[in-house]
């Protein structure tokens, strides 16, 4: 993992949010132009504007390192439709991802 990878995860995850670098950067309280000097290499966040980077994409540090989960926001997302769910619809929704999971890996 290096300083690549890291611009590559933090531009996928600003796109799966839909915000542009100018808003990210400005909601983040810096210049216009910092996300970008991040996504083109040419800077690193420090580890506190990492950990807001995270708390802002709604995910932890550790996902954010998950390669296994390329869209953390979404499952994210999911998770939280899921809280108020019974138990019945969410085996229904257990069940309905392990079919789209084995249709996928059919494809």
């Amino acid at each position: 993992m290096d300083a690549k990878y890291i611009a590559e995860r933090i531009t996928a995850l600003r796109i799966q949010k839909n915000v542009s670098e100018y808003k990210m950067s400005l909601d983040m309280g810096h210049s216009p132009s910092y996300i970008q000097s991040i996504s083109s290499g040419r800077a690193l966040p420090s580890w506190g504007e990492f950990l807001y980077m995270c708390e802002y994409f709604g995910i932890t540090p550790a996902e954010f390192f998950t390669e296994e989960n390329q869209n953390p926001i979404l499952l994210n997302q999911l998770i939280d439709a899921a809280r108020s769910l019974s138990d019945d619809e969410i085996k229904l929704l257990i069940d309905m991802a392990e079919r789209l999971s084995r249709s996928a890996k059919k494809r």
